[in-house]
Formats: structure tokens, sequence, C-alpha cells
């Protein structure tokens, strides 16, 4: 214990220094928040569907939420029911025990509806099998296969600033 606090003493508090303000992701935001409001009268309602990813992505839709990027600040909430939400988010291949959920998530959905496949694996089958669009034995493939997809968000997984954009350009596509 003595030479654990002896080296907390000799190495003195150790931080980050907080990000800068980013220009471009203010303009992002504010744009976003005009779409949002002129679609969809001021709140944007998002359901998110892992349909069989490696959870890369989720983490990475997680961070959209938190304090720095700050999406509810924005009038956009995530929520438990597809009979609530505007916006699908789906990520990861669809496999095949989760074919027929995502089917009826979509269904469940009220129009005017958005989807937005993120990442790689819900662009375009990723790891899972480049060659035929994902589909093997275990998945459907890329989210397009099972339902109509608005927008893809590429990366492996994509920041959390592709994935605003993401949701811009769909709120954007749909005016």
């Amino acid at each position: 214990m003595y030479q654990i606090l002896k080296q907390i003493i000799k190495t003195g508090i150790k931080t980050e220094t907080p990000p800068q303000a980013d220009e471009a992701m203010r303009l992002i935001e504010q744009r976003l928040q005009k779409e949002i409001l002129d679609v969809f009268g001021g709140a944007l309602a998002i359901r998110m569907v892992d349909a069989g990813s490696c959870n890369g992505c989720e983490l990475e839709i997680h961070a959209v939420n938190n304090a720095y990027y700050n999406i509810e600040g924005l009038g956009i909430k995530f929520v438990a029911s597809p009979r609530h939400a505007d916006l699908l988010l789906v990520t990861g291949p669809v496999s095949r025990h989760m074919e027929e959920a995502l089917k009826r998530t979509y269904d469940a959905t009220p129009e005017p509806k958005l989807v937005v496949a993120i990442g790689d694996c819900g662009c375009d089958g990723g790891i899972f099998s480049p060659d035929n669009g994902g589909e093997n034995y275990a998945t459907c493939g890329k989210v397009s296969n099972v339902i109509p997809v608005d927008v893809a968000v590429s990366g492996c997984p994509p920041t959390p600033v592709a994935i605003l954009q993401g949701i811009l350009t769909a709120v954007s596509a749909k005016k």
C-alpha cells in the first residue's frame, strides 16, 4: 500500500486536456436542428435495432448520446418502441433469426419513416462475406436485403460525427 501511495505522489495528477470546440460539429448540429424542426415538427425519435452486429457500432451510437455530442440537446431521443419512432438505426448484417423481427419493426414504424444502416456490415455485409453482400447460411447480408434503406453510413465502426451526418442526410432527404 505504501508503494502505491508513493507512486501516486511521485506521478501527480495526470488528466487529458478537454477537446477544443469543433466548428464543423456546431454547424452540423445547427443544420440538423433546423431540418428536424421542418420535417418532424421539433423532435426526432430513433429506434435502434441491433440485427446481429459485433457491438462496435453500438458503442459509437452510445457516444453520440454522451455529453460531448449531446444528441438529446438537438431534439433527438432514443425510444423503446418502433411505434414511437421516426427513424430506424440498424446495425450489423441481418442475422437469419433477426430477419422477421426487423421486418416487423419496420412495419410497426409509422410513416414518414426513415432507415439508416450503420457500419460496413449494415451497408454491404462487411467482413461476413464481402463477395456476395454478406449473405451466407447465418446472415441475410446487408440491411437493404431485408428492408428499404434511406442512408448507409459506412465505417467499421463509423465515428459519431459520421453517424450524425447520416441522420442529417436521412432527415434532409425526407424533406
